[in-house]
């Protein structure tokens, strides 16, 4: 590991592995919860290369390391064997019991969702290829490619236990061993017999009985390719691992503590959480496909016209488990993945749209690759860098999306495959038996919907009357500095040196103003990606066009609030327009809850530019702050 050396040097300056409850990050900082701060040698610590200072602040013991935390945290985690909580906004994590569901749902589906993409793609090929008469699926060539595409789907458990246990603060192989002993291959050989006799009878839930478990009767069920049994059982079992840490000597934790965890959690799975989810997983299903079916238009012109609505806000997490389960356990999915499809395909007809009419050449710039990368189903550059800012382009995005919606629903469109995005989606609906009319009807509700949103943005989109003060603004950007910085704030300019914060002030995360704003809006200084935004909100970093690197802080431990007061309108990996609206936080209660508000803009990259601070005592959002001169 690059950083093992000092992450050894600050263990050891903290007091040892023993004197460590445990080690957090935030965007700076590494954040102990000591046993003694006096065990730990804080100037040995401020003396040390890679230590930019320390500091104490509300019950933390703060090791500031700059922004490369990230690598740091992971190498004191490995080297003091420290549970991986993360950043210090996982750890506090509050908020309501829907936004937590919503950050839950993210955690463990976000790491796979290439990988099942992928594998999607590949079934959703090998079905094209057979409905095409291009292979037999008698063949070996058939055989391999399906194998390969069903591989994730089909041992799913086995990968959501990974990411699940790991959100729920458990080890991973363990909720990968639970989740392959759900899709163990010889217990579907059990139900070939005769059954023992059979529980629940003359109820919806009658099940037989081939197995028990110690004389308890055992309902098996099939688990292959299922969601909800592995989360819930994922959950328990982090529960128990850390029940089990507390009692177990450390001389035999090792293997004693995943031991009892798998003996108590997975008999527990087959018996009672697994039978128990299935059976609500097919009632969901169930009942999503009954609602859809009371007016399949209706609910696919709903869907399909906020899909991207929810998507911006991260709604959508809440909705797409339960098109995953529909595939489980109907073996297709009509109500999610099937209305929404047409969404990405209305974008990027707005977006065709204006980059034809636009004489604005920054514009059109921007257009070309946020269509290119909108047909393969990537539509954040299309949404956040041209319909979005316009207004108008993206309502009538929504409105295209609407319509190929209602087509989905009232063509009875089925997706088969959790697959690809944009057009490689398009095989997902190919029917296992054959090209079917849903598929054609695939093909339409797409069409329809980019055609819409095509012509109704060339008609209605205002492109002319935006063209006029789009022009303006461009005009005026491309006359400075590509390297200028202006305020995210309206506020009073401080200096870094009089911010009360030694890791800000004495420069050593670098160079910059601080402004004391005035309100609670904070707009992006520079065109760029956003390169760092913890789910507390209340710092942000933009890796700028040209490559500096910009860190917006604000406040002075603003942290502690845990993301209250703070609204965030983007989310990392987006790329931001200079003057785009950040974050919203609520100045009043901030300075209620004791925090101060001084919020330092900087360039951690300073050593790559000469910087040229203004003069001004007072600024207004998107006047200069600085200027970037590269050395």
């Amino acid at each position: 590991m690059k950083y093992e050396q000092l992450a050894k040097d600050i263990i050891a300056n903290v007091g040892g592995i023993e004197n460590v409850y445990n080690v957090v990050h935030c965007i700076t900082r590494l954040r102990f919860k000591l046993k003694s701060e006096n065990k730990a040698k804080t100037e040995v610590l401020k003396n040390m290369d890679g230590v930019v200072t320390v500091m104490k602040s509300g019950g933390q013991y703060q090791v500031v390391i700059g922004n490369h935390v990230p690598d740091v945290y992971k190498a004191v985690v490995a080297v003091g064997g420290f549970q991986d909580i993360g950043s210090v906004e996982e750890e506090n994590s509050k908020g309501s019991l829907f936004s937590r569901f919503i950050d839950m749902i993210s955690s463990i589906f976000t790491p796979v969702l290439g990988i099942l993409a992928a594998t999607g793609m590949i079934k959703g090929f090998n079905a094209l290829f057979v409905a095409l008469g291009w292979l037999e699926n008698t063949s070996g060539t058939y055989q391999i490619l399906n194998a390969t595409g069903d591989s994730l789907f089909y041992f799913l458990p086995i990968f959501l236990g990974y990411t699940a246990i790991k959100k729920f603060g458990g080890t991973p192989f363990i909720g990968m061993a639970i989740g392959a002993a759900l899709v163990y291959p010889t217990l579907s050989t059990l139900t070939a017999g005769k059954p023992l006799y059979s529980v629940f009878a003359g109820t919806m839930f009658e099940s037989p009985i081939y197995v028990t478990f110690l004389g308890i009767p055992v309902i098996l069920m099939t688990y292959s390719s299922s969601v909800i049994p592995i989360i819930i059982s994922s959950y328990f079992a982090a529960k128990v691992e850390k029940w089990l840490k507390t009692i177990i000597p450390n001389v035999v934790k090792t293997f004693v503590v995943p031991l009892l965890t798998l003996v108590i959690v997975v008999p527990l799975t087959f018996i009672i959480i697994g039978p128990i989810a299935t059976w609500a997983g097919s009632l969901l299903g169930q009942g999503t496909l009954a609602i859809y079916n009371i007016s399949p238009i209706v609910a696919g012109f709903i869907l399909g016209g906020f899909w991207q609505v929810f998507v911006i806000f991260g709604l959508h997490w809440g909705l797409v488990p339960i098109g995953f389960n529909n595939i489980a356990t109907l073996g297709y999915d009509a109500t999610i993945f099937a209305p929404i499809f047409a969404a990405s395909f209305a974008q990027i007809g707005a977006v065709l749209a204006i980059m034809i009419r636009t004489k604005n050449k920054k514009l059109k710039s921007l257009s070309i690759p946020a269509f290119i990368s909108g047909i393969f189903g990537v539509t954040e550059p299309a949404i956040y860098g041209v319909t979005l800012p316009l207004k108008k382009p993206f309502i009538i995005s929504c409105i295209g999306a609407a319509v190929g919606g209602a087509l989905a629903g009232s063509l009875s469109i089925k997706c088969y495959i959790a697959g690809g995005l944009g057009i490689f989606g398009i095989p997902s609906y190919i029917n296992p038996s054959g090209i079917d009319f849903g598929f054609y009807g695939t093909i339409i509700s797409i069409v329809v919907g980019f055609v819409v949103a095509f012509v109704l943005t060339l008609l209605f989109g205002g492109i002319n009357k935006q063209k006029q003060t789009a022009n303006t603004t461009l005009t005026t950007n491309e006359n400075v500095s590509i390297n200028e910085v202006t305020s995210p704030l309206n506020g009073k300019v401080i200096p870094l040196s009089e911010v009360q914060d030694a890791a800000f002030s004495s420069g050593a995360l670098g160079r910059g103003l601080a402004i004391e704003p005035s309100e609670g809006q904070l707009f992006a200084p520079v065109s760029g990606k956003v390169s760092a935004l913890f789910s507390s909100n209340h710092a942000i970093g933009i890796t700028m066009d040209s490559g500096a690197d910009i860190l917006i802080h604000i406040g002075m431990d603003t942290v502690q609030l845990d993301g209250k007061f703070f609204t965030a309108h983007v989310t990392q990996g987006d790329h931001v327009e200079k003057g785009q609206l950040l974050i919203e936080f609520d100045i009043e209660e901030i300075k209620n809850a004791g925090k101060s508000l001084t919020t330092p803009i900087l360039v951690t990259n300073q050593k790559e530019y000469n910087i040229e601070l203004t003069r001004q005592n007072q600024v207004k959002t998107g006047e200069r702050l600085y200027t970037l001169v590269i050395r």
